[in-house]
């Protein structure tokens, strides 16, 4: 059980990707645990933008998000990753969002940050709602935590070891993996494809009053 210290909720396939999206335009991301009437409830009372996923709406696609404006706010609903930062949120705990676009980004904060770090990768779940564990997130929770150095668990060194054998072929990696190949099905191959992209963010998407803000405003 995570008891204190800063939490990197990673959910590549597509909760923590859509943040850092959406938190590099300037937009403020409110995490939701459920895809319901609670969510558009829930997106009233803070005047955010609901990503339902409607025509023309935002959703976890990071492509939608770019229609925001910065400055805006969206809530946006996921029983993965909106689900793991909330419940940390409630705990007392600083929640960051992690992805591969800005996993040395997130390391070196962490590393600016001190404390105890916690990386969970979020998995997914099976129709009956059990969960399903996903390569995608585990590569992803390797990115960050080979970035931290220090003397990482065994369950840390396992996740860096997953990481060190799919970085140099993460597209091919992401696309083949259970959850990548769910996303081609569903015609989603741009957002693998933005998904797969290492280093290219200097984002740190951090849970500030509610909402994922750029934690680098904070810092200092």
């Amino acid at each position: 059980m995570v008891t204190g210290g800063v939490v990197a909720v990673v959910d590549v396939l597509r909760f923590t990707t859509a943040v850092e999206a959406a938190v590099s335009r300037g937009v403020a991301v409110y995490p939701w645990r459920w895809r319901d009437e609670s969510a558009g409830e829930f997106a009233r009372a803070v005047d955010a933008h609901l990503a339902d996923g409607k025509p023309g709406a935002a959703s976890l696609s990071p492509g939608s998000l770019a229609a925001l404006d910065p400055g805006s706010r969206v809530v946006l609903p996921s029983p993965n990753g909106g689900a793991c930062a909330v419940t940390a949120a409630e705990r007392g705990l600083s929640v960051v969002a992690a992805c591969l676009r800005n996993a040395p980004a997130v390391a070196s904060w962490l590393l600016q940050h001190g404390g105890s770090v916690t990386v969970i990768a979020c998995g997914e779940r099976w129709p009956d709602g059990s969960l399903r564990p996903s390569l995608e997130d585990l590569i992803g929770a390797g990115a960050v935590l080979a970035g931290l150095g220090g003397k990482p668990s065994p369950e840390a060194r396992a996740a860096i070891a997953v990481w060190h054998d799919s970085e140099h072929r993460l597209e091919e990696t992401l696309a083949s993996c259970a959850s990548g190949r769910e996303q081609e099905l569903r015609g989603w191959t741009d957002d693998l494809r933005y998904a797969s992209q290492f280093d290219v963010s200097p984002v740190v998407p951090m849970l500030i009053d509610g909402a994922f803000r750029d934690g680098n405003t904070i810092v200092g």
